[in-house]
């Protein structure tokens, strides 16, 4: 039983080991941050949020489909209980992740970041926000939102820290990570951190969703993301790597050349590495899907689509308008909207009313502004692949 906050050394890889993985963090540091300049229209900000959540559950093996997400969002629950749980989930995820967005920004947030109260914190905003019918573990033990585990566990082979030791663990983590606060060396420490707080299992229940708010919330307050990306779905998308990494890194040191710690150093390296991997490679595909040059062909392709397949009403004169809108990602006044269409003002009138039934246009009131929308239906043309889950949801509800 682990009782000494030295038995989960390393923390981070030696010196000597370290460089390959610091050149891979400076990409992502570069790339990430030419990406969080975007100007992008809120709604999609929204529906990443969704789309991390649906995530989320998937990872924990608590499938929801997209658009029972989108009728959650609406407080239109299943009428199947088990379902309605896991809808409530995603919900809790997607204010969760706003609030702790909010809460921890700048660098003074990072560096919050690596507390114990942090840790009980994200748990206790998740689970906070469940009913309590949904507050206890599938063995029926009652979950404590943001309470630290008061028994024993063992998660596959890894037997956790003796529950009393917990504190000094979650301090040691949080004393040496939060240290670590140069660009390339504090994005190698966050995913090393990801593991080993994983390793620690502070909670009964919630750990693996509790590790990848942290993750999210972190990168948000590194000023890496903007909103626009983040490894919950690199995560979602390579599941079984994600867990095997995770649980090889939680192996006994492996000879002589396997560092200096209790714990490999090598499966330690392997599992940061697998996390630079991961978020290089989202930020890469939304930087693709933000490419400026290709985005208004987008566009007009989901125009052409609705004026010609679906027929509700919705003009490909519209394009000028709404690319106009997405590049600015502010709102408009609907006068100024109609006024870009180039038609008569009952045509514009008739044009704009179709954009906001079909979602392509959003706006919280009937005559109030109108911003850029970004409805699930029109994915497949406007980011293909970002959420092919959403995109098969919405062609099988048509």
């Amino acid at each position: 039983m682990y009782t000494e906050p030295h038995q989960f050394e390393p923390l981070l890889p030696s010196d000597a080991r370290i460089a390959p993985l610091l050149a891979k963090a400076h990409d992502l540091s570069r790339l990430a941050t030419l990406l969080s300049g975007t100007r992008v229209p809120l709604e999609l900000r929204s529906l990443l949020r969704s789309m991390n959540s649906y995530y989320t559950n998937r990872i924990e093996g608590q499938h929801t489909r997209p658009h029972e997400i989108e009728q959650a969002l609406r407080r239109d629950f299943s009428g199947d209980a088990a379902l309605a749980a896991k809808q409530r989930l995603a919900v809790a995820h997607i204010e969760a992740e706003t609030a702790l967005e909010l809460r921890y920004t700048g660098p003074q947030g990072a560096l919050a970041l690596y507390s114990v109260d942090a840790v009980q914190d994200m748990h206790r905003e998740l689970f906070g926000r469940l009913p309590a019918s949904s507050l206890f573990t599938p063995e029926n033990e009652a979950i404590v939102p943001g309470q630290l585990r008061l028994r024993e566990v063992q998660v596959g082979q890894h037997v956790a820290p003796a529950h009393a030791s917990v504190p000094l663990f979650l301090k040691r983590w949080a004393g040496f990570y939060g240290q670590v606060r140069r660009g390339e060396a504090a994005l190698v420490a966050m995913a090393a951190a990801h593991q080993r707080l994983g390793w620690i299992h502070p909670f009964i229940d919630g750990n693996g969703r509790v590790m990848r708010l942290h993750t999210h919330t972190l990168l948000s307050a590194l000023g890496y993301t903007a909103g626009l990306w983040s490894p919950l779905r690199g995560f979602a998308r390579s599941t079984q790597r994600y867990y095997a990494l995770l649980a090889d890194a939680d192996s006994q040191r492996r000879g002589d050349l396997d560092g200096r710690g209790n714990l490999s150093e090598q499966a330690l390296i392997a599992w940061i590495d697998y996390v630079l991997d991961t978020c290089l490679d989202q930020v890469t595909f939304m930087a693709g899907m933000l490419d400026f040059d290709t985005l208004k062909a987008r566009i007009e392709a989901c125009l052409v689509f609705e004026a010609t397949v679906v027929k509700q009403g919705v003009r490909q004169e519209s394009l000028r308008g709404l690319h106009y809108l997405f590049l600015s990602g502010e709102e408009m006044a609907r006068g100024d909207f109609k006024a870009m269409l180039g038609m008569s003002d009952r045509g514009a009138t008739d044009a704009l009313g179709a954009l906001v039934k079909r979602g392509l246009l959003k706006s919280d009131s009937p005559q109030g502004k109108v911003r850029f929308g970004l409805p699930q239906h029109a994915l497949r043309f406007l980011f293909p692949h970002l959420w092919p889950e959403a995109e098969a949801d919405a062609a099988d509800s048509r």
